[in-house]
């Protein structure tokens, strides 16, 4: 299990997401979409049409 420090935040990105995107395309859309930095610490976690995939960064 990879610990996670207690002050570390936890995004869900609503809706589905193109899960062939890779972790790049997913950084800018945490630029351009939530305004945040991807390299902050914190997790932001997106999931799969079908549900049964999600990607964190």
């Amino acid at each position: 299990m990879i610990p996670i420090p207690a002050r570390t935040r936890v995004w869900l990105a609503g809706g589905v997401t193109d899960m062939r995107k890779g972790f790049i395309g997913l950084s800018a859309r945490v630029e351009a979409i939530l305004k945040g930095d991807p390299y902050s610490g914190h997790l932001f976690v997106f999931r799969g049409k079908r549900g049964d995939l999600i990607k964190v960064i």
